[in-house]
């Protein structure tokens, strides 16, 4: 039996790993507002199109230095003073105020050192990109420059912020749907 695999954000790179390593299990790759590079961070365009920029927004992250203090950081989180205005502005603020409550830590170090072999394995599985035309993490520029570059077999568009599981639910649900539409019946 095949999963389908839905990466949000920085979960992209897991779903692009997974596709790279378990391609005869996976029968659809879904992005959703997600990192989307075939190679991950392998080249310096990719941390341009696949890395957020959020320093027009000022001091925003809370570093984490797991490593020490002498030593890059390991971690980051959006402080919560800014999480509402660049991830959840289109959410109602009962989700924003819950997801809050619960994010973590991107585990920043991990995520920068991403990178996957070049092969033939991750084409085999097929891909859909989610774009969420509102996001000021990763920006609709960013999603369209990975979007040239790895181009997936459909691309479908949302009016959402970041987080569309929160801003747009029901919609992002028919995407998701309208996505598997496509993958041969069993």
């Amino acid at each position: 039996m095949k999963v389908i695999l839905v990466g949000h954000s920085a979960g992209g790179l897991s779903v692009t790993r997974a596709s790279h390593v378990f391609k005869d299990k996976i029968s659809l790759a879904i992005y959703v507002g997600a990192t989307m590079l075939r190679n991950g961070f392998s080249h310096p365009e990719d941390i341009k199109i696949g890395v957020p920029d959020l320093s027009k927004y000022g001091d925003v992250y809370n570093l984490g230095f797991g490593n020490g203090a002498e030593h890059p950081p390991t971690s980051a989180l959006v402080k919560k003073e800014f999480q509402r205005k660049i991830i959840y502005h289109m959410s109602p603020h009962e989700d924003s105020t819950l997801a809050a409550m619960l994010v973590q830590p991107g585990p920043l170090q991990a995520i920068l050192e991403a990178k996957f072999d070049e092969g033939p394995a991750v084409e085999a599985v097929p891909r859909v990109f989610i774009k969420t035309l509102r996001d000021r993490v990763v920006t609709p520029d960013q999603q369209d420059a990975m979007i040239r570059k790895w181009r997936p077999g459909h691309v479908y568009s949302l009016d959402s912020d970041h987080s569309p599981f929160f801003s747009a639910p029901f919609l992002l649900f028919g995407l998701l749907i309208k996505a598997t539409a496509f993958l041969p019946t069993i």
